[in-house]
């Protein structure tokens, strides 16, 4: 290489160290990549910035700022990845196999930018790291369900309603137009949490039960005050929802105390140590019968102490149950 093309490469690797650092001006800009007090023309620097635009770099002049930048999330500086956060990486990628799917694809290919980033170093310790399992149902979508998702979620990005006809869990089949908010997944299954204009109000679509999606050019404006997780919060799925609760107070016996104690099925719970090593935990519920039936998977461990009305819930459940074994 000549010495001026040599020359020409240093000083466009110092322009593009300039630009990461996101501080500069256009001004700013000759300074830093001056030699010695050879600054560069303005027409010179400009032709240096469409070279790097060309090459696929995503700079940009940011007006407000007076400042060139790169594209948010885009860095020429390697991760300096801590041994814990290596563990996060590594979980992350285990996670994103254990939903597969378009979602679990999605995971992956996050992780793999991320390891990629990271350099070589981390990503030889991040592929002999120990493995580690989630135990959690994986994501089963058919081609019909994946386009849905896929249309549903771009809507929800970009704040656009959406029209489909939808099949209810009792087979009935209904046109609707609704604005996505977010994504809820539960079992296998991904819900959309979203503004439904024909029941005037927020509901939640079984992803793989719409059918024809369109993306409608109205768009919507999410109230500031939704939060996704908020909304999921007092349910034990995510999906049912109520604007009034029920506390329900469970006995666990000894020997599943902590598992119980560990399984934050609620926001809203409290947890008291009980007689002889039992533990009660006080959950806050939108819907008793989803907790009934999570309690009945406790067997004979767990006890429903009240309200009254919800262990004569889970003693009409549990004599069906006897029923149909006899």
């Amino acid at each position: 290489m000549s010495t001026d093309g040599e020359s020409k490469v240093i000083l466009l690797v110092r322009l593009l160290n300039a630009i990461d650092q996101g501080n500069h001006s256009f001004e700013s800009l000759k300074d830093r990549i001056a030699e010695g007090e050879r600054r560069p023309s303005t027409r010179s620097l400009r032709r240096y910035l469409a070279i790097l635009a060309n090459a696929g770099f995503p700079l940009y002049f940011d007006r407000a700022a007076n400042l060139y930048r790169f594209a948010e999330g885009y860095s020429l500086k390697r991760l300096d990845l801590s041994s814990g956060e290596l563990f996060g990486l590594v979980a992350l990628r285990s996670l994103g196999a254990s939903i597969g799917g378009a979602i679990g694809a999605s995971i992956d290919d996050v992780a793999e930018k991320l390891v990629g980033s990271a350099g070589r170093t981390a990503r030889a310790r991040v592929d002999e790291a120990s493995p580690m399992a989630f135990r959690l149902s994986g994501i089963s979508l058919d081609k019909g369900g994946e386009r849905a998702f896929a249309l549903l979620s771009a809507a929800e990005r970009s704040s656009r309603s959406v029209r489909f006809k939808y099949r209810d869990k009792e087979g009935r089949s209904s046109s609707r137009r609704v604005d996505p908010y977010g994504f809820i997944i539960n079992a296998g299954r991904v819900y959309c949490v979203a503004y439904d204009h024909t029941r005037k109000q927020k509901r939640t679509f079984a992803v793989d039960n719409v059918s024809e999606p369109v993306v409608l050019a109205r768009t919507f404006v999410r109230p500031n005050d939704f939060n996704v997780e908020e909304y999921a919060a007092a349910s034990i799925s995510g999906v049912l929802h109520n604007d009034e609760t029920t506390e329900v107070r469970v006995r666990f016996a000894p020997r599943v105390a902590k598992a119980a104690a560990a399984a934050r099925i609620v926001a809203d719970f409290r947890v008291e140590p009980g007689a002889e090593g039992s533990t009660e935990i006080a959950y806050r519920v939108a819907d008793v019968d989803e907790l009934v039936r999570w309690v009945l998977g406790w067997g004979a461990q767990a006890e429903i102490l009240g309200p009254e009305f919800v262990r004569e819930r889970i003693a009409a459940v549990a004599a069906e149950i006897v029923a149909k074994y006899r």
